[in-house]
């Protein structure tokens, strides 16, 4: 996906060429196999020594699986937990490394992720290919629970709890496997989540002809309220951005989610998408205009050094309904007991 575009016929009506369609049955029988080799126990899962939760998605692209994962740290260090974070850290420098994380590490070395994950939760953070052994620091350095940003397909680490996160504006597109459509696995897969949260994002969306989450699925709002200047300074409303034009930024899974909420707020959007992960440079902010910049907060992490007086990072927060915290919380802790 360059700069954020997915191709047309995956959320569209365009005819999913030839060597698409072939390459996603090829696709589709090695992943298939492979699930089942560990469905079957010719390879193995390991477990880890707390419970595990997996927070994912069997697309591509964002879905909102970070301020989930956020959302739901700070949920469990509340109830009293000590949870810890792993991720693969994708996009990072020297992505065979393991590394923990902290408030103070460069997101090129760790991932803008799991930097922008520890800067909102404090969490012991560990990025690692292997997840198993991201999980089996993170237990032997004292936290009781272990949440994977990522990782729904990573069978080889056992999980407790799995919860699938959906784009309630794109859904499954045209359901069809990499490369013909945007599936990691079938969406028969996604029945045996645990939880199925679908992003909402900001207003009302329209779900399959219905507002709002379907059956069995959880409702996420992804909520933004501010404008922080990456500079430093008092935050001001993203409201008081109404009537004005602003480039907008987003280098995330699907840019489009970021400019139709600043759009939301009646902000004049002149929009600049970027390919998740993007790192940035100079070069990527001369837009022969001088107009205040807005980007998102996981690519404000990247941009500190790049920044001007008239830069702002747009921070959002997930919310769900308490009840979604009341099930999970008790899955939890049965998992515990």
């Amino acid at each position: 996906m360059r700069n954020g575009q997915r191709p047309g016929y995956w959320y569209g009506e365009a005819r999913v060429p030839w060597g698409s369609r072939m390459l996603s049955a090829v696709y589709a029988g090695v992943t298939g196999l492979r699930r089942r080799l560990y469905e079957k126990g010719f390879l193995r899962s390991r477990r880890s020594d707390v419970p595990v939760i997996v927070v994912g998605n069997i697309s591509v692209g964002g879905t909102g699986k970070t301020p989930l994962t956020i959302a739901l740290v700070q949920r469990l260090q509340a109830e009293g937990f000590k949870p810890g974070v792993a991720s693969r850290g994708y996009g990072r420098e020297e992505p065979s490394q393991p590394r923990w994380v902290d408030r103070e590490s460069s997101p090129a070395k760790v991932g803008d992720e799991p930097a922008l994950i520890a800067h909102h939760t404090g969490a012991k953070l560990r990025v690692d290919r292997d997840r198993v052994a991201a999980a089996t620091m993170l237990a032997k350095a004292g936290c009781d629970v272990v949440v994977c940003d990522d990782g729904l397909q990573h069978y080889r680490l056992a999980r407790d709890i799995e919860i699938e996160v959906i784009d309630g504006r794109l859904r499954y597109g045209n359901a069809q496997r990499l490369p013909a459509g945007p599936l990691r696995e079938p969406v028969e897969r996604a029945e045996r989540c645990d939880f199925r949260v679908v992003n909402l994002g900001g207003n009302a969306a329209q779900v399959n002809g219905k507002v709002g989450a379907g059956f069995g699925e959880w409702p996420m709002r992804l909520l933004a309220e501010q404008a922080v200047p990456m500079t430093g300074g008092r935050s001001r409303p993203l409201a008081s951005f109404a009537g004005q034009r602003v480039h907008a930024v987003a280098g995330i899974g699907d840019p489009e989610r970021f400019f139709t909420m600043l759009r939301g707020f009646g902000i004049a959007v002149v929009p600049h998408a970027f390919a998740d992960h993007h790192r940035y440079s100079t070069a990527d902010f001369e837009f022969g205009s001088r107009l205040p910049v807005l980007m998102t907060e996981k690519d404000a992490v990247k941009c500190a050094d790049l920044a001007r007086d008239d830069y702002f990072s747009v921070p959002v927060r997930a919310e769900l309904p308490e009840a979604f915290w009341v099930a999970l919380l008790d899955k939890v802790r049965a998992t515990k007991g």
